[in-house]
């Protein structure tokens, strides 16, 4: 009986050299899978103590979605709610933000024909270059971890310095610039919400560059063909100030909520927001930076944009 069939890890085969044989491959998790693979690879399989925790059925606590139409008339509703939403939850979903639906739309479609890209020009782009603005991977921290993640990434360093179209694919080369200009509008209005949150003026987060680092990653799920031995995106919080993410009809993102873990469901046309360590930090802890993860998933590929504004060296 294999690894994959017991959910155990065993301890005689050579993981590093598997380690280096999936990245030097340049192929990512979507390589796996066009490979016909049926089981899950051992490098991918959580640990046997940490699947036996994971054994709950997901708390029906409902994640707050904020109409931020409001803001043009009653705006201290919304701070209210979105008070409420960083103090508690650390999460919410906003609906009429301002970013057109055939915007998410094509920025979706271009993440998706990006990955699906064939290896050879897609293998181009492949790196662990930190100082690259435009990268292709799988699994960023490969090497350190206990266990690897089923996901495929696109990542893009859009600030502070604006990074140069051409460096981007030109399958997904318009659709980037154009989600990062209205991503950048939305960024704008949700810290002066927060800052209002606060007690402060509108622009104090602003003032203060919160928003002026930003990157995109374009992240891909495949489908996997034992999800319940490994993790999408293992359990994190996001080390930034804060993450607005855009995610399609399959789901699998959950949020941890007084121990139990919390679906969040795709809602139509809408935006997740949440709260980073940064924000955490200097809000001085009123707000909270969630943790968060993505369960692996029979259906897909799931596909996510992540938003992130955080400090750049």
């Amino acid at each position: 009986m294999s690894v994959a069939d017991t959910g155990g890890v065993s301890t005689s085969y050579n993981r590093l050299q598997q380690l280096k044989s999936f990245d030097e491959s340049k192929a990512g998790v979507k390589g796996l899978v066009d490979s016909g693979i049926t089981k899950l690879p051992q490098i991918f399989i959580r640990p046997p103590e940490e699947l036996a925790a994971d054994n709950q059925t997901p708390s029906q606590f409902t994640i707050p979605v904020i109409d931020l139409k409001g803001v043009s008339g009653d705006r201290s509703k919304v701070v209210a709610a979105v008070r409420e939403a960083a103090e508690t939850v650390g999460l919410f979903q906003v609906v009429n933000h301002g970013v057109p639906l055939k915007v998410l739309e094509e920025t979706l479609t271009a993440a998706r024909q990006f990955h699906e890209l064939p290896q050879e020009v897609k293998g181009e782009y492949y790196t662990r270059d930190k100082m690259k603005k435009v990268k292709y991977g799988s699994n960023f921290d490969l090497y350190r971890t206990r266990y690897a993640n089923w996901r495929d990434t696109l990542l893009c360093v859009m600030g502070p310095d604006p990074l140069h179209p051409q460096e981007l694919h030109l399958v997904c080369r318009d659709a980037i610039m154009e989600y990062s200009r209205q991503i950048k509008v939305l960024g704008s209005l949700l810290f002066g919400l927060l800052s209002e949150a606060l007690g402060l003026n509108p622009e104090y987060l602003e003032s203060i560059d919160c928003a002026k680092g930003h990157s995109i990653l374009c992240h891909y799920y495949p489908p996997c063909p034992q999800p319940e031995l490994t993790l999408g995106t293992t359990k994190h919080s996001d080390p930034g100030f804060l993450t607005i993410l855009l995610q399609d009809h399959i789901g699998g993102l959950q949020v941890l909520w007084q121990n139990q873990w919390i679906n969040v469901p795709p809602v139509h046309a809408a935006l997740v927001v949440n709260i980073g360590d940064m924000l955490q930090l200097i809000s001085n802890e009123n707000f909270k930076s969630v943790e968060h993860r993505v369960v692996a998933n029979h259906r897909g590929p799931r596909v996510s944009v992540a938003s992130c504004m955080l400090l750049h060296s």
